[in-house]
């Protein structure tokens, strides 16, 4: 049986606004933006960890990021690892508040050790990473906490924006996806006042992004293995992911399903057979048979045509497992009423980061406390303005056009009250 995969959860909106510190908060930050060492541009979604712990974070669109971490942790160097990149460790300085530039250099593949590991079949190479999920993903219950964020886009302006800091309550990888639960921990939101941005559809997803997009322990995303006959598979250039060699298949449809299917690459660790990303779009061929499964509500009358989904899903390996790090989700489509001459195009983001894990004394998420699919972000979040409204969580920073964007909200608000 097919679960369909889980998008955003639209009409949410929030306010990332500003990474401002208290001398006494028990903490101290990292920040910094990262680039390539030899175009200097800055390299994007680069995971940055505190050594020796569960501590982290990732870089936005432009390379920045601020990473929080508590004075009772004795951290000395911070870890910057991204796919196709040498890791590079720092050694880090509390009492140094200065934004650093850090810089990673590309890591190229020999092509003899690609010739060496290469499975023959790469069908059988997705197979054999399936029978090994067991033993590369843990099978004791974790709390995870983790930052989401999701935008929506108007043409090219921002209507709303949304975030929260989250646990996300992880059961053993041998038990199925409605085990986990999710629990928003705070979170804010701003939403443009103009009534002509209001957008009255609905989407699945939001904060429980990291249920239904863990395609690993979602098997019937991608990885179901009576689910590979439906496609077509090509082994690529292999690559390295935290200076670890990866194999590289390509996946594409071979057959007409009554769902969509998808188009995408997916990354697996030459020595453990772990899935370490995914990397898939949907198939649009068929649009009406993409908006039934995307679209859960609109408006009657009005048309909906889905143009672009994406995703990514990343797992990170620290020890003899392998966890989940990092998911987005990006949807394009097109809105209009019937008697209308043109369309408007919108753009929705979400994306999740994990920012911390702890597997000790761990317990379910009472479940009136829990985050259900029935739910919608703005209406559980309030709207801020404290610059320090994070504290210690850590966050994905926002982008420069994120902030202008949030700025520009502001004023509309504050011209609407």
């Amino acid at each position: 049986m097919r679960t369909n995969v889980v998008l955003l959860g639209l009409i949410v909106a929030l306010l990332s606004n500003g990474t401002a510190l208290n001398a006494q908060d028990d903490f101290f930050t990292v920040s910094g933006v990262v680039r390539d060492r030899n175009t200097k541009k800055a390299v994007e979604y680069v995971n940055v960890s505190a050594v020796g712990t569960n501590v982290g974070t990732i870089t936005n669109e432009d390379g920045e990021f601020i990473l929080k971490i508590s004075n009772s942790l004795s951290v000395k160097e911070i870890q910057l690892s991204r796919i196709g990149y040498f890791n590079a460790l720092v050694t880090i300085n509390r009492n140094d508040t200065e934004v650093k530039t850090f810089f990673l250099s590309p890591e190229s593949i020999v092509l003899s050790e690609v010739l060496v590991f290469s499975w023959r079949n790469p069908r059988d190479l997705v197979k054999a990473a399936i029978d090994k999920i067991e033993d590369n993903y843990s099978m004791k219950p974790e709390m995870l906490t983790g930052f989401y964020r999701e935008t929506v886009q108007k043409r090219r302006n921002y209507i709303t924006i949304s975030e929260a800091v989250i646990e996300l309550f992880k059961a053993s990888y041998n038990l199925p996806p409605e085990r986990d639960q999710v629990k928003v921990l705070k979170g804010r939101k701003l939403m443009s006042p103009k009534l002509s941005d209001t957008l009255s559809v609905k989407f699945l997803g939001g904060p429980n992004l990291g249920i239904f997009l863990d395609v690993v322990k979602n098997p019937d995303i991608l990885l179901d293995n009576d689910m590979l006959q439906y496609y077509g598979f090509k082994m690529l250039e292999a690559t390295s992911v935290d200076d670890r060699l990866q194999f590289v298949v390509r996946f594409e449809p071979q057959m007409i399903t009554e769902y969509p299917l998808y188009t995408g690459t997916l990354y697996i660790d030459k020595e453990t057979l772990a899935f370490t990303r995914a990397e898939f779009k949907m198939d649009m061929r068929d649009k009406q048979k993409v908006t039934n499964t995307i679209l859960k509500n609109k408006p009657a009358g009005l048309r909906f045509t889905p143009e672009d989904v994406s995703y990514i899903v990343t797992y990170k390996q620290q020890g003899e497992k392998t966890y989940l790090n990092y998911i987005r989700n990006e949807l394009r489509f097109k809105c209009d009423w019937k008697r209308r001459l043109f369309a408007t195009n919108y753009e929705v983001t979400a994306e999740s980061v994990i920012t911390d894990r702890d597997n000790q004394h761990v317990s379910r998420i009472p479940n009136r406390e829990t985050f259900t699919v029935r739910q919608s972000l703005s209406q559980e979040v309030e709207y801020y303005e404290d610059e320090n409204f994070w504290s210690f969580y850590n966050i994905i920073e926002p982008t420069e056009s994120l902030e202008n964007a949030v700025t520009r909200l502001k004023k509309q608000v504050i011209r609407a009250q």
